[in-house]
């Protein structure tokens, strides 16, 4: 069979963009640490990309992708990418197996980046290797399998462009039930924490808008109009959301603040994310302006709390993922792809977005709370408090920023 070569090298280089996310979320969290903690924050990101590489083509694609089991998880038909090769993929018959395969690889390597927002600047790094296995395997490989790879929230209905359910939900909600389990940072709340480099999160959060371009316009999986659309759509969001997170905060604050301004790019990056390929430009702005005011009020409802979840992954990429994905069941417009969502009359639609979402929280908190409890309890999540006194980086790494 003949494949498209342009489809081809647009996945390509998609897969490429989406890779500088995960380093880029490193970025974008060393910077909100002390500085005593910047390597460890970087290193956690990195590692996660060769750690969940190596998972993912010994069984965690055959767990996503492969024939579904029961609609919960796929079974072990590609174990070690057995059968996985040139010949084009179940997914898609316009590229080969393989390609599909690497690019899903790098969603599921800046998924578990994310997730080390719970944790930040107090974990084991061994405990971290053990735990990012875990959870990869146990939550989002089954996840991945719900929504794209035929489980039961897609035999349902329940739609997700380019990973707002299976990325962001999952990542935003596991980093906050980590948050509670593996406690607060020792003197959180009773002294100032202030952040070691706001330039490099800012650095982080612009590689992370430009990767978005291949993990949304890339999920098109062709070089064509839809791919287009989803580029338009994702740039738009982003920029509401900045826009808005500024202009709130700076009335809210009195400062317009810059690291402000790219967390509220982020959201919106978040929020558009399920619908990138579903909704139009103008629907985009709507997204994105709410994703920028309401992930700035859950960041105020979680500070207020006293939650040292404090790089914010559950306020930004939880909050702004589930946003995303029930905006989808609103303004999905069957001119883009052929989806109708509730403005459009299909109530169905809606009611999958809610349930697929919903089950995601569900699933991805519940189930990260008792691994985390597991870990702890065997192997310890945390460092001693002399360990997180001295800073991460010396104590896990040895090392100096």
């Amino acid at each position: 069979m003949v494949m498209d070569s342009g489809a081809i090298a647009w996945v390509l280089a998609s897969t490429a963009l989406v890779m500088i996310m995960t380093p880029g979320v490193g970025f974008f969290y060393g910077g909100l640490v002390r500085k005593k903690n910047f390597i460890d924050m970087i290193t956690l990101s990195f590692v996660a990309f060769a750690l969940v590489s190596i998972q993912w083509v010994l069984i965690g694609y055959s767990l996503a992708f492969g024939p579904d089991v029961g609609g919960f998880i796929g079974n072990l038909q590609y174990l070690g990418l057995n059968g996985v090769g040139m010949d084009p993929g179940p997914y898609s018959t316009a590229i080969p197996g393989l390609l599909y395969m690497v690019f899903q690889l790098v969603f599921a390597t800046v998924t578990m980046a994310i997730v080390t927002s719970g944790f930040a600047e107090r974990i084991k790094f061994s405990a971290y290797l053990v735990f990012a296995l875990l959870w990869t395997t146990i939550v989002y490989d089954p996840l991945a399998h719900w929504v794209w790879g035929g489980g039961w929230t897609a035999q349902f209905g329940s739609i997700d462009f380019a990973g707002g359910t299976v990325v962001h939900i999952s990542s935003g909600f596991a980093a906050l039930a980590l948050a509670l389990v593996i406690g607060k940072r020792v003197g959180f709340g009773k002294y100032a924490m202030e952040p070691a480099n706001i330039p490099w999160s800012i650095l982080g959060a612009v590689l992370l808008w430009f990767g978005w371009f291949g993990f949304n316009s890339g999920s098109a999986i062709a070089a064509n109009g839809l791919a287009v659309s989803a580029f338009v759509t994702t740039n738009t969001a982003a920029a509401a959301a900045a826009m808005t997170w500024l202009l709130v905060s700076w009335a809210h604050g009195g400062k317009p603040s810059s690291l402000g301004f790219v967390s509220g790019a982020v959201a919106g990056l978040v929020a558009i994310t399920p619908g990138a390929g579903f909704v139009t430009p103008l629907a985009s702005i709507v997204i994105g302006v709410v994703a920028g005011a309401l992930c700035y009020g859950i960041m105020l409802w979680r500070q207020g709390k006293g939650i040292d979840e404090s790089l914010d992954a559950w306020a930004v990429h939880g909050m702004g993922g589930l946003w995303g994905a029930i905006a989808t069941g609103i303004f999905a417009s069957a001119a883009v792809n052929g989806y109708s969502g509730l403005l459009e009359g299909n109530t169905h639609q809606f009611i999958a977005q809610i349930v697929g979402a919903g089950a995601a929280v569900i699933y991805a908190f519940v189930v990260t709370y008792i691994l985390a409890i597991i870990v702890d309890k065997t192997i310890g999540l945390r460092v001693s408090e002399e360990e997180e006194y001295v800073g991460l980086d010396i104590s896990q790494h040895g090392e100096r920023a």
